[in-house]
């Protein structure tokens, strides 16, 4: 493994610790470090941490310091919180460690337009090291922006683009599950979505990519968000919901130029979902429709991370979307 690329996992949540398996699963991947906060990660070693039956030699450290101070590495696969707050300070740290950087926190997947003076920010010393940021996953980085965008190729004419995606969640982790609100009454849904921390997070950053892309401007942004209620007893490994209390979520969003709506983006998550799929329309010339299945949101994700490794390692410096990439592709 003297030529393979070596990977720090930074958080070792269900993603993270998905994400370093497919890794190690991977002959030009090598994983030489793990880096989580929880204390009770902390000082085991990361093979035990992230699932696997073997150890791996080497434990998990609070901070990307001490990685460092044991191993030299190439990249960072970063897996650790959505908004710009909580993560800003890991993105500036693993840059000025020199080192390369895929994370899945969706506000960095397109930050120009709620973000732009962090995004700034971030690009300028990304430049000044030498060194590539990319934020994707499944949605955003690909599906509602990316894809659609890369489908308008066989296009004469864009008119409007809409993508719906349905998510059956009880197939999914716990944490995604009540990060959609599963288990709580239809009041305490609202008052958590009015906080402004909870259920899908990276529509306007999708909104925002495509309307980039297409080189028109943004007049009005537009989202509304309404809870899925049961309507039967819905169990899950993780959550048991009672008729009347919510099991999901339903999120639009709309992004109008100045005479009409030009993308709509529509996030169906619920417990029971029997119908799971995407679809993307592009109406225009020709008209489009592209339906999807079995895009698994954790599966997808952690395969997009990882396969991303090798185009922002042969990148220019800087803060990067997965339009900006040449096709990421497995292997």
């Amino acid at each position: 493994m003297a030529n393979s690329i070596k990977v720090i996992q930074y958080g070792l949540g269900p993603i993270g610790s998905a994400v370093a398996r497919l890794v190690m699963e991977r002959g030009d991947l090598q994983l030489v470090g793990g880096v989580d906060v929880d204390p009770d990660k902390v000082g085991k070693d990361v093979g035990e941490v992230i699932g696997q039956e073997q150890s791996l030699g080497f434990a998990t450290d609070k901070t990307l310091g001490e990685t460092l101070r044991r191993t030299n590495a190439d990249i960072v696969l970063h897996t650790t919180n959505s908004y710009f707050d909580q993560f800003r300070s890991q993105i500036d740290e693993i840059l000025e460690s020199g080192l390369d950087i895929v994370s899945t926190s969706e506000e960095l997947s397109f930050p120009w337009l709620d973000n732009k003076e962090i995004a700034d920010q971030i690009d300028a010393l990304a430049k000044k090291v030498g060194k590539t940021v990319l934020g994707t996953g499944v949605n955003p980085g690909f599906l509602m922006d990316s894809l659609p965008i890369n489908l308008s190729a066989i296009c004469q004419q864009v008119d409007h683009i809409e993508v719906v995606r349905v998510i059956n969640a009880s197939e999914r982790r716990g944490p995604f599950q009540k990060k959609i609100g599963s288990g709580m009454t239809v009041d305490a849904f609202k008052a958590k979505m009015d906080e402004g921390r909870m259920g899908h997070v990276g529509l306007p950053e999708s909104v925002a990519m495509i309307f980039d892309t297409f080189g028109k401007k943004l007049d009005r942004y537009e989202s509304a968000v309404d809870p899925v209620v049961a309507e039967v007893f819905t169990k899950t490994d993780f959550f048991e919901v009672q008729p009347g209390i919510v099991k999901g979520l339903d999120q639009v969003a709309r992004g109008f130029t100045e005479d009409k709506e030009f993308v709509r983006l529509q996030f169906i998550a619920a417990l029971d979902m029997g119908d799971d799929g995407d679809t993307i329309k592009i109406s225009g010339k020709p008209e489009l429709e592209v339906k999807l299945k079995g895009t698994n949101g954790d599966i997808a994700t952690v395969a997009i991370t990882v396969n991303a490794i090798k185009r922002v390692l042969e990148a220019a410096p800087g803060l990067v979307t997965m339009r900006d990439l040449p096709i990421v592709n497995a292997g």
